[in-house]
């Protein structure tokens, strides 16, 4: 894989699970690193734990904490960012709320409505606000830059819950049309589609309900696709389309952490 080195990169909700996985990918590439998220400190899930393991991999890990529910720490962050490096190259949002508790099971009527928030609103509507802010700076990057959106297969089929599927579903429509306000710009919008990913909520929920998570990606996985993605010399060709983690490890020959390649999501719909 060619060096990012020189690159600036903003990893939104990345103390942890699929964005603390891209985030050390683009470190293990060489690339300066943005991580935000609410948590910091020494502890195992924190965006300061993060920056050090992207230095670690070879890049340049930065906190920055952010709360995505909070309009002007967004827009704190951007400009922070853009003072310090003067521009970004990538964008990804992924951060996401998971509520407490999970919404897993029963109709919406179960669920208290702020669930639509927690997953509508920090999964959709953050990601939204936070393109507004960085535009000016990926644009000060030029053709190449990118913003890359986490969403699922939840964008295409039932999981979880109808509030879930509707901030997937709008999320990749969001970026679609972002591609094309976009293009004139030289600026790419994709969407990743990650599998079934064994991040650290999973496999806490694993252990209750005896989930055999053999099968999963991790997230050091989804962060080598979402890199090589970001990387391609193609990547504009791509823009405004979703880009499945699978078909893009097959394509670049992508392994994770423990040498291996899992297998295809058997839930995928064509």
């Amino acid at each position: 894989m060619s060096s990012m080195a020189g690159k600036v990169a903003v990893v939104t909700g990345a103390s942890r699970g699929i964005g603390k996985g891209i985030a050390l990918a683009l470190g293990e590439r060489g690339c300066t690193v943005y991580v935000t998220g609410r948590t910091t400190g020494s502890g195992e899930r924190t965006i300061d734990t993060t920056a050090r393991l992207v230095t670690e991999a070879g890049g340049e890990g930065r906190a920055i904490r952010c709360d995505h529910g909070n309009d002007d720490d967004i827009a704190a962050l951007f400009a922070r960012i853009g003072k310090e490096a003067g521009h970004i190259d990538y964008l990804v949002n992924n951060v996401y709320k998971i509520p407490d508790p999970p919404a897993w099971g029963g109709g919406f009527w179960d669920h208290p409505i702020q669930i639509w928030d927690d997953q509508v609103g920090i999964g959709l509507r953050a990601h939204y606000v936070a393109s507004w802010h960085a535009a000016k700076w990926l644009f000060e990057s030029g053709p190449g830059a990118a913003i890359l959106n986490v969403s699922s297969p939840g964008g295409q089929s039932y999981h979880f819950s109808c509030s879930y599927g509707a901030g997937k579903a709008g999320l990749d429509r969001l970026t679609a049309d972002m591609a094309i306000e976009l293009k004139p710009k030289g600026v790419a919008a994709v969407v990743l589609y990650p599998g079934s990913v064994s991040t650290e909520f999973i496999q806490d929920a694993a252990k209750l309900r005896d989930m055999d998570l053999s099968k999963s990606q991790t997230p050091l996985f989804v962060g080598r696709a979402a890199a090589a993605l970001l990387g391609a010399s193609n990547l504009m060709s791509r823009s405004g389309t979703i880009q499945w983690v699978e078909d893009l490890a097959e394509e670049f020959d992508l392994v994770d952490e423990h040498g291996k390649r899992p297998p295809r999501y058997a839930q995928r719909v064509r």
